[in-house]
């Protein structure tokens, strides 16, 4: 697929789906601290789910120096609903003992630097410099994004990495931290895992899955 096709798709789908809508399918932060350690603690849950444990966990630790100081037993209780509690709970608090210990304290704004933390890949990387420091230096590539891309005809690709660099190579960056949004919003609403919509999909005309399947 050429960039001219494939960025008209991503047009169409901004148009139906605003990056500035407010769901509560997404993350709801306040400061990049918080959108590193709910992003750790979203890996096979729900954003929803992790907006329910937001003002508890951030009302006891606030910052990384609280968190790195934190009892285990008493986050993983905080944060029991987001599942396997144990492992994502030893995560955040050895990144917040990182961040204390290497970074002052503050979330540091480069992928390799993040990519350093306890629980942190390049997708939950991406994900704090794209919203939490409004710097897209990469595509955060989540189950949706790796879905959709290789449905749409986006990348031939199933690995996340080689994924993340035929998005970067196909789109010119300022789309770079819309696609993840527009990817998800349309994975939610329409192109679902088990029943895609194909018939009410306004970018059906150029996805290469509806196509091959000789519909078009």
């Amino acid at each position: 697929m050429n960039q001219q096709t494939a960025e008209s798709i991503l047009e169409e789908l901004y148009r139906q789906y605003p990056c500035d809508a407010d769901d509560m399918n997404f993350l709801k932060f306040r400061n990049p601290f918080e959108l590193l350690i709910m992003t750790i603690l979203s890996a096979q849950t729900t954003d929803r789910t992790i907006n329910g444990l937001r003002d508890e966990l951030f009302s006891a630790y606030p910052d990384a120096a609280a968190l790195s100081c934190a009892d285990p037993a008493d986050v993983e209780r905080i944060i029991h609903s987001a599942g396997f509690y144990r492992a994502k709970t030893k995560n955040i608090i050895g990144a917040a003992k990182m961040l204390e210990e290497k970074f002052g304290g503050v979330v540091p704004k480069t992928i390799q630097e993040l990519i350093t933390l306890p629980g942190v890949g390049r997708k939950t990387a991406n994900i704090v410099t794209n919203h939490g420091f409004h710097d897209a230096c990469g595509i955060a590539v989540d189950t949706h994004v790796r879905r959709l891309a290789k449905k749409i005809g986006f990348t031939q690709h199933t690995d996340p990495d080689k994924i993340e660099t035929d998005l970067m190579t196909l789109f010119s960056k300022k789309w770079w931290s819309k696609i993840n949004f527009l990817l998800i919003s349309h994975g939610r609403a329409v192109c679902t895992a088990k029943k895609p919509d194909c018939m009410k999909c306004i970018i059906r005309h150029n996805c290469q899955s509806y196509i091959c399947r000789g519909e078009e």
